[in-house]
């Protein structure tokens, strides 16, 4: 199981809800990745696509009226 702080995750102005979005649609392109290019991924989807977004290789765009929900 992966433990990450959502505080690190999150920064200053990302909502929790677009955390889990942008994980989400991340996820499910790995998971595109991996039937369309026969790429074999060495771990599940929803930790990697939160490692792309813990180690900065993917950031959230977010509208300014949800930023501080």
């Amino acid at each position: 199981m992966l433990n990450v702080d959502v505080r690190v995750v999150l920064g200053k102005h990302t909502s929790r809800y677009s955390l889990v979005t942008a994980v989400a649609k991340r996820a499910r392109e790995l998971v595109n990745e991996t039937d369309e290019e026969s790429i074999v991924h060495v771990g599940k989807p929803v930790t990697l696509a939160l490692n792309d977004f813990v180690e900065g290789r993917y950031a959230i765009l977010e509208p300014e009226e949800i930023r501080n929900i």
